[in-house]
Parts: C-alpha cells; sequence; structure tokens
C-alpha cells in the first residue's frame, strides 16, 4: 500500500445538497496520495441511496412541508435521517488505498476512546449495546473510492420515525418492532451531546491511523467555482432526487435476506418502454443491469431473456435471486 498524505476537510454548511456535491467533488479533485477525512452534518435531512425510491423510503409531503429537504447519494445502501444531532464522515482516497477494516477501526476506536464499547456487526453497522449507532455505504469510481457514514450522537428519534417509511417486510425480517428500536444515540450512553468531542476523537484517531494531517480545508457552502456550481445543480434537481418516474403499470416489490427490491414496468403495446428499479442493495449496479436487459423487449419474453442471462453470464447471487423472482412474479401478471 502507498503512503498517504492524511488531509482534513470540514464543512459548516448544513444543506445536504451542498455537502453530498462537495463530497463527489472531492472525490474528482483527490490526488493520488490522498487520503481525505470529510467530516460534515446535515440538517433536517432525509438521504437516500443511489438506487432507492423516495416516495417508498420517506414521507416527503411531510417532511419537505416542515422545511425539510430530500436527497440522494451516489452510494448504495438505505435511506437515514440526519438532523444536526448526527455527524457524518467520508473517508476519500484511491481505489488501491481503500481498506474498509482499516477505516472503519478509525470510528471504533474514535468512539472507544470516549468510554464507548463499540463493535462493528451485521450489514455494515456500527452498534453498541445491541443497537445501532452508525451505517456505512460506500461508492467505487474506475480510480477512486469513498466510504462514508453517520453517527448518530443527539438525533431527534421522534423525527426518524415521523419522516423514514420503514415496509412492514423489513421489520419481519429482521425481527425488529420499530424504528426506534433499532437506534441509539451516543450522547445517551456518554451523558455528553457536544458534537465537537465526537468530531475532534474522529480526527485523533485518524492521525493515529494515517499520520499528521499535511492540509485542513473548511468550507461555508456559499463560496463555490464553476464545477461546484454544477455539482450542487445536479443535487438540487428534481431529476436527481426524485427521477421521471413513469406511470407505472406493473409495481412488483420484494424482500430479500439481503434487501428490498421495488421494480416498476410500463408496459406499451406489449413492449417494455420504461423501467425503473429502486433497492437498498449494496450493489449499484443491479438496478443499471436489469434496465439494460429488460428495456424496449416484449414483456411476453421476460422469462426467456432473463433465464438466458442467467445461463451465458457469471452474475451476483443478488442479481440472480432478483432475476428468478422477477420471471415469476411477471409471469403471474401476464
Amino acid at each position: 500500500m502507498n503512503k498517504m498524505n492524511p488531509k482534513l476537510v470540514v464543512s459548516n454548511s448544513h444543506d445536504p445538497w451542498f455537502n453530498l456535491a462537495y463530497e463527489e467533488f472531492l472525490l474528482k479533485e483527490l490526488r493520488e496520495d490522498e487520503i481525505i477525512l470529510y467530516l460534515w452534518q446535515n440538517d433536517h435531512t432525509v438521504v437516500i441511496g443511489r438506487n432507492q425510491n423516495p416516495w417508498k423510503e420517506c414521507r416527503r409531503r411531510d417532511l419537505e412541508g416542515n422545511g425539510g429537504k430530500v436527497a440522494r447519494r451516489l452510494s448504495g445502501g438505505g435511506a437515514v435521517y440526519h438532523d444536526l444531532g448526527n455527524l457524518n464522515f467520508t473517508f476519500l482516497m484511491k481505489r488501491e488505498n481503500y481498506d474498509f477494516d482499516r477505516q472503519v477501526e478509525v470510528i471504533l476506536k474514535a468512539v472507544q476512546s470516549l468510554g464507548i464499547a463499540a463493535t462493528f456487526t451485521g450489514r455494515n453497522d456500527l452498534v453498541v449495546e445491541g443497537k445501532k449507532f452508525s451505517g456505512n455505504a460506500f461508492f467505487f469510481s474506475e480510480e477512486k473510492a469513498y466510504h462514508h457514514g453517520t453517527i448518530l450522537i443527539d438525533t431527534d428519534f421522534s423525527r426518524l420515525q415521523d419522516y423514514l417509511t420503514v415496509s412492514k417486510g423489513k421489520m419481519k425480517s429482521k425481527g425488529i418492532e420499530s424504528v426506534r428500536s433499532r437506534v441509539v444515540n451516543l450522547s445517551e450512553i456518554t451523558g455528553r451531546n457536544d458534537i465537537g468531542i465526537y468530531r475532534h476523537a474522529l480526527i485523533d484517531q485518524f492521525e493515529k491511523e494515517y499520520g499528521e494531517v499535511q492540509e485542513i480545508v473548511e468550507t461555508d457552502g456559499i463560496t463555490m467555482d464553476t464545477d461546484m456550481k454544477s455539482l450542487y445543480e445536479k443535487y438540487s434537481q428534481w431529476n436527481w432526487r426524485y427521477g421521471d418516474s413513469p406511470e407505472w403499470q406493473l409495481q412488483l416489490e420484494h424482500q430479500f435476506q439481503w434487501g428490498r427490491v421495488d421494480i416498476g414496468i410500463e408496459v406499451d403495446r406489449g413492449r417494455i418502454e420504461d423501467i425503473i428499479l429502486y433497492t437498498d442493495a449494496m450493489d449499484t449496479n443491479l438496478s443499471v443491469n436489469i434496465r439494460e436487459i429488460l428495456l424496449h423487449i416484449e414483456i411476453r419474453t421476460v422469462e426467456e431473456v432473463l433465464a438466458m442471462r442467467l445461463h451465458e453470464y457469471n452474475v451476483s447471487n443478488e442479481e440472480k435471486e432478483v432475476y428468478e423472482w422477477l420471471i415469476d412474479e411477471v409471469m403471474k401478471n401476464l
């Protein structure tokens, strides 16, 4: 592994569209030898995964009616509620330097230094006393990568429950009774709700792991160059956050062990004219692959096309399960 130069970036903006745009900007501008720790907070926001359906994942009308925002990130995974009691972190580096275990260890040791008996478990979650306080997700481009996550410190759980929609299938498969039963604020453990304490613990552990920070950058979310303005426009636009959803004629949904899949299919004159897939699966290519395979084929040939794909290609287990389920469900509706 190459020697990396640690860099710290802190956003003082609480605008989710800016913070996510800046995250992508940092990835694009990342230098060969850098590893960046980016710390940021969003106010009153639901952030959904790259391939999720916002109408399914949150009560968007209530959220936006109360001054909140819906944001979509590049990474896969599920929907999360952010407020100023939540601290977000992102590690950005070249793909060859990506080490999920090492990065998670920074977070674990940081909170453990505050007397919290935290552990890594389950589906990319950090937990304490059996309850989740941090979820993690990741994004890979051809040469670069980032790993980001949340840390619940003093989040308003009543709002989390008000705005996040947890499907009954997901609740059943994970053996849980409510959103509240799954999560915990670290302030409940430590008695301290000052975000700065946790931020400094992260920075301290980041330096212990990667070396002394060589550069510190702070942004106010106001000053933007041309590239950042373009990225901000992308993240704030309706098309990115909600998509140009068709009038679905066929809606299918299923809870797999690894995550949920919702598919909407529009059929015109027996041909699939539009297809949209939302999922909290970690495989961000799943949606793209299914769309490429099924778009513009005759719906009666779905079984044949997907069966051929399964026979001729080495697909992931997740993709295989979705294809087999889709064959059964589409055939039932013909």
